[in-house]
C-alpha cells in the first residue's frame, strides 16, 4: 500500500484528517443511498378503512367498517382496506407486490403470534390492487384471493364501480376467512337466506343495468347515425340537399374546422342545394376527445399537458401546472391548479394500533 504521507507530502496530522474525511464520506454515501431507496409508506388513521383515493361511498365505508370491526371482535383477524391514488406518491416505482408486503409489515397488520392479518390495497391511478395476507396462512390463500379479485372485484373496477367492488370483495374475503358473511354469524336461517338473496341481486344487478345501458346506448347511436344521414331540405326553396363527401366538404370549411377534423375532436357534415347553391354546415363533436376549446380562437383544438409541482398529502393540498397549446392558432399559455388534499377515512371505531403481525408475500394481485 503506498505511503500517502511520502507521496503527497502530507504530515501526520494532515494524514489523519484525510483518513477521517474519507470515512465520513463513505458513511454519508451509504446513508444517502439507503434513505433514497426507502419507501415512504402512508400512515393510517383507522384500523379498518383508509380511503385516501376517495373512491368508497360513505354508505359502503360504514358497512365495511362495521364488517371488519365485527370480524376482529369475533375471530381476532385484523383485516384492513387501503386505497391510494398511486404508489409513486410514496416513492415506489414498480410492481405493487413489494409495496404491499412492505406496507403490511410497516403497519404490523394482524396478531403477532398468529400472523393472520389481511390487507386489501387498491392503487387507483396505477389500476392495480393486491390482497396481502399474513405469513401464518402460508400460500393457502393465494388461489382463493386470486379468484375473489378476478371474479368479483375487477369486473366492478372495469366499469368504474370501485365502491361496490371493494364492498363485495370484503364480503367474499370475510366469507373465506371466517366461513360466514358479515352479519350472518349469529343470525338465523331465514335471515341468512335473505342476506344471500340480497347479495346475489347486488352482484348481478350491476351487470343487468350495464346491459340495459349498452342496449339503449346502441339504439341511441343507431338513431343518431340515421338522423345524421337522413335527407335535408333546403331552407330557401325546399328542394332536396346533397351531403358532400370528406374531400369535397373541406372546400367549405375554415382552417380551424379542418384542424378539428384532423384531430377528430369535431366532425363536420356539409349539405349543399344544387338549385340555389345554399350551404348548411353541421358540427358533431366527438364523445371522447382530449381537446378543449381554445380561449383565443374558440376551436376544439386546445391540448393541455399536466406537470405535478407538489403532490397532495393527507395534511396539505398539492399544486399542478397545465401547459396549454392550440393546434390551430398556435397560442400557448399555462395555468396552475390546486390539487385537493387526500381525504382521510373517518376514525370512527378505528382503535389505536395493529397487533404487530407480518407477511412473507402471500396473497394475490390484479389489474384492470
Amino acid at each position: 500500500m503506498p505511503n500517502l504521507s511520502k507521496e503527497r507530502g502530507l504530515g501526520t496530522g494532515q494524514l489523519q484528517m484525510y483518513r477521517a474525511f474519507s470515512v465520513f464520506l463513505c458513511f454519508l454515501f451509504v446513508f444517502v443511498t439507503q434513505a433514497r431507496a426507502e419507501t415512504e409508506y402512508p400512515p393510517y388513521s383507522n384500523l379498518y378503512v383508509n380511503d385516501y383515493a376517495a373512491i368508497i361511498d360513505r354508505r359502503d365505508e360504514i358497512y365495511i367498517q362495521d364488517a371488519l370491526e365485527a370480524l376482529r371482535t369475533e375471530t381476532g383477524i385484523e383485516f384492513t382496506v387501503l386505497t391510494i391514488r398511486n404508489t409513486s406518491l410514496y416513492d415506489h416505482h414498480g410492481p405493487i407486490e413489494p409495496f404491499a408486503t412492505g406496507l403490511f409489515n410497516h403497519w404490523g397488520i394482524g396478531n403477532a403470534a398468529k400472523n393472520d392479518g389481511v390487507l386489501m390495497l387498491i392503487s387507483r391511478n396505477d389500476r392495480k390492487m393486491r390482497i396481502e395476507v399474513g405469513s401464518g396462512y402460508g400460500r393457502t390463500k393465494d388461489r382463493p384471493m386470486k379468484r375473489i379479485i378476478d371474479n368479483i372485484i375487477i369486473p366492478d373496477f372495469k366499469r368504474d364501480a370501485y365502491s361496490s367492488g371493494i364492498r363485495r370483495g370484503v364480503d367474499a374475503v370475510v366469507y373465506d376467512l371466517a366461513g360466514y358473511y358479515p352479519g350472518d354469524k349469529d343470525s338465523g336461517f331465514v335471515t341468512r337466506s335473505i342476506n344471500r338473496v340480497d347479495r346475489f341481486i347486488d352482484r348481478f344487478s350491476g351487470w343487468f343495468v350495464a346491459a340495459l345501458a349498452a342496449i339503449f346506448g346502441g339504439a341511441a347511436l343507431v338513431y343518431k347515425r340515421w338522423r345524421r344521414r337522413s335527407p335535408r331540405k333546403c331552407p330557401r326553396d325546399g328542394s332536396r340537399m346533397s351531403r358532400l363527401d370528406e374531400d369535397q366538404d373541406n372546400e367549405h370549411l375554415y382552417d380551424g374546422q379542418k384542424t378539428e377534423e384532423h384531430l377528430k375532436s369535431v366532425d363536420y357534415d356539409v349539405w349543399t342545394c344544387r338549385q340555389c347553391d345554399h350551404v348548411t354546415i353541421e358540427a358533431y363533436r366527438s364523445w371522447y376527445t382530449r381537446y378543449g376549446a381554445c380561449r383565443l380562437c374558440n376551436y376544439q383544438t386546445l391540448q393541455g399537458d399536466t406537470t405535478i409541482l407538489n403532490h397532495a398529502t393527507t395534511s396539505s393540498t398539492g399544486l399542478k401546472r397545465i401547459d396549454y397549446h392550440c393546434h390551430n392558432c398556435r397560442s400557448e399559455y399555462s395555468a396552475t391548479v390546486t390539487i385537493a388534499r387526500i381525504s382521510n377515512s373517518s376514525s370512527r371505531g378505528g382503535g389505536s394500533s395493529f397487533g404487530g403481525g407480518s407477511s412473507s408475500g402471500g396473497g394475490a394481485s390484479g389489474s384492470w
